[in-house]
């Protein structure tokens, strides 16, 4: 099983206000759908509430609640590690948040699959957990252009080895 963390964060690491992503970048949902189709997600209740279209397609989408809710379409359980329990050896595993989620998923993540914001936004109420001891192993930078407002870079890092 190999799990990776997915997510777009600004220079602060803030990657949401509201329950709201702060940044849409059309090329990062491009990377976020290549990355994750076929494969399985596992998210916070929240985060799912905030898909325009609730269940991703052709992805096992895994919901975290502490509640009984149920979401038609998903998998649901109570903690990351009865999820992650539920999943398959041979499982490609993304973690695309909230907050707490990506905290909790960071001692057993493998490989982080970030896009890196070029800015720090005036109001944000999210952040993503530091990620200052993990090594960076592959990056792709994009300027700025007419359909996103920041330069922004696509970097992969896996943990250090202790």
């Amino acid at each position: 099983m190999r799990v990776n963390i997915i997510a777009n964060v600004a220079q602060n690491r803030a990657i949401g206000n509201g329950n709201k992503l702060i940044y849409w970048l059309p090329n990062d949902m491009k990377r976020f759908k290549q990355l994750t189709t076929g494969h399985t997600i596992i998210m916070g209740r929240k985060t799912f509430e905030s898909l325009p279209k609730g269940v991703l397609p052709n992805r096992r989408n895994i919901v975290l609640t502490r509640s009984q809710a149920t979401f038609p379409g998903c998998d649901t359980f109570r903690s990351l590690k009865e999820a992650l329990k539920n999943c398959k050896d041979d499982e490609d595993i993304y973690i695309i948040g909230g907050a707490s989620v990506y905290s909790q998923a960071m001692d057993v993540a493998d490989r982080l699959c970030l896009t890196e914001v070029a800015d720090t936004p005036a109001e944000a109420d999210t952040f993503f957990p530091d990620y200052s001891n993990w090594h960076e192993v592959w990056r792709e930078e994009h300027e700025k252009d007419e359909r996103h407002e920041f330069p922004y870079a696509f970097v992969d890092y896996e943990r250090e080895n202790d």
